[in-house]
């Protein structure tokens, strides 16, 4: 019996690609069961498409302004997406709101990482918004995307102590770290176990 082949990843980015190397790292072990097939982009020049070209990993840019609507990028996006037959659509620091013809493709099956325990402090200033509230503890959450703002079924989270002198960047990069592991280890776990949603509740058997 051989071993299944692994689960196709595309993973879709905006910047640096931290995450993205972690799962490049990760899925060089066999026994991770999941291989990056292609690395999408809303923009050129950026580090994550180096990272996935030093790995030999495909790769294709869909600007916003490139298109004539919003809705034609979100459909341009999802069909260059589904080429690659993915089995995990991963956004991994991808800066752009998806829309209805890329949730209708991917929507079960779509994840993102956001640096906050959800639902508390959603949008692009998590821990800037969580250290002004003043809570003690801050994390990292993985979530299905659905078409609300950090709304989707949640996978996983980790919490991060808040320290009495944290400014936004010292915790930012502490969530970071928690985050990276944890979207490893959890994208791991849904293709070598798979899961099910159902009442918004997420579970990997």
């Amino acid at each position: 019996m051989t071993d299944p082949a692994p689960a196709r990843l595309v993973v879709l980015v905006s910047g640096s690609g931290s995450n993205l190397q972690a799962l490049l790292d990760a899925s060089a072990d066999p026994a991770y069961g999941a291989q990056v097939v292609a690395v999408g982009a809303d923009r050129d020049g950026i580090a994550g498409l180096d990272r996935a070209a030093a790995a030999g990993v495909p790769t294709f840019v869909d600007s916003v302004k490139a298109y004539e609507t919003r809705e034609d990028w979100d459909a341009a996006l999802a069909a260059h997406v589904a080429e690659f037959k993915p089995d995990l659509v991963v956004s991994a620091g991808f800066l752009k709101l998806v829309g209805p013809h890329f949730l209708a493709a991917f929507g079960d099956r779509y994840i993102n990482t956001h640096n906050a325990l959800l639902p508390a402090f959603p949008g692009i200033h998590g821990p800037r918004d969580a250290l002004a509230y003043g809570v003690k503890i801050a994390g990292a959450t993985l979530f299905f995307v659905d078409a609300g703002v950090d709304t989707g079924p949640i996978i996983a989270q980790v919490a991060v102590p808040v320290l009495d002198d944290d400014t936004e960047d010292t915790l930012t990069e502490r969530i970071k770290v928690a985050e990276r592991a944890q979207l490893v280890e959890f994208v791991g776990r849904l293709v070598r176990e798979g899961w099910t949603i159902e009442n918004r509740k997420v579970r990997i058997p």
